[in-house]
């Protein structure tokens, strides 16, 4: 990579740190620049995990507040995120290169429909529910669905990151009674758990196709950038964060189909 091509893989880890922490599809910012720089698509993907783990971090640090009392929960989900990032991780490493090549523009399309839509979805869930109303009693049934869907986003997530986290907040949303901001604690953590777990397994099974000096910049700005977004990003407009994904995510589809 040139200097300049290094500054901008950079500043995406930078802001895609800081969108993760609030928004939760910070991979659509991330993954356009390192196609943009010349990555290949499974290596992009591959190396864009690694480094955006340190992002996850220092976002569910900073959302700690919103996590009290939601410990035996978290117990319960993680091992499905566990299961579900191995998944997807497995589906990446094993499925040939063209089929996602092929997948690959349709799910980013899919999470730029999400992220568009998110606003309807916040709608809804706090039509659901009062804005101080306590986590309901989760029985069996409940707590099954939370299971699936902990599964299901990290299979997503361990072979496509992009808007794992609005996949998360809209079906948690649905199950329970809880605030955005508590739900999107929930997401922080789950997420790096799913990062975590694909990321190990790529380093385990395919180390040659890791960027590391693409992972390392992405790393160095998604620690800094996830850190100030959890503090501070919650002031900023969510209209303009939304848009600019969009517009990324338009990109990034735009240079896989014309690669």
């Amino acid at each position: 990579m040139s200097g300049w091509e290094m500054v901008a893989v950079l500043a995406a880890g930078f802001a895609a740190g800081g969108i993760n922490a609030v928004v939760g599809s910070g991979t659509l910012v991330s993954f356009p620049v390192l196609l943009a720089v010349g990555i290949p698509p499974v290596p992009a993907t591959i190396s864009n995990s690694l480094g955006l783990i340190l992002g996850n971090a220092s976002a569910s640090v900073g959302y700690r507040r919103e996590l009290r009392g939601q410990r035996r929960l978290l117990l319960s989900l993680i091992p499905a995120s566990v299961l579900g990032g191995l998944t997807g991780a497995f589906l990446l490493l094993h499925l040939p290169a063209a089929t996602f090549e092929a997948v690959v523009p349709v799910l980013i399309a899919l999470a730029v429909v999400l992220v568009a839509l998110q606003p309807l979805v916040q709608r809804a869930l706090a039509r659901r529910r009062g804005p101080d109303e306590a986590q309901q009693r989760i029985g069996p049934g409940r707590l099954a669905a939370l299971f699936g869907g902990a599964y299901l986003t990290g299979t997503y997530g361990g072979y496509f990151a992009a808007s794992q986290g609005v996949l998360q907040i809209g079906i948690f949303g649905l199950l329970l009674r809880e605030s955005l901001q508590r739900l999107n604690a929930l997401k922080n953590v789950l997420t790096l758990t799913v990062n975590t777990v694909a990321a190990g397994a790529y380093v385990v099974v395919a180390t040659d196709r890791v960027v590391w000096s693409a992972a390392g910049l992405l790393a160095g700005g998604s620690l800094v950038g996830g850190y100030l977004s959890s503090r501070y990003g919650r002031r900023l407009p969510d209209p303009v964060l939304r848009t600019a994904i969009v517009v990324l995510g338009l990109v990034a589809i735009a240079v896989l189909v014309n690669r």
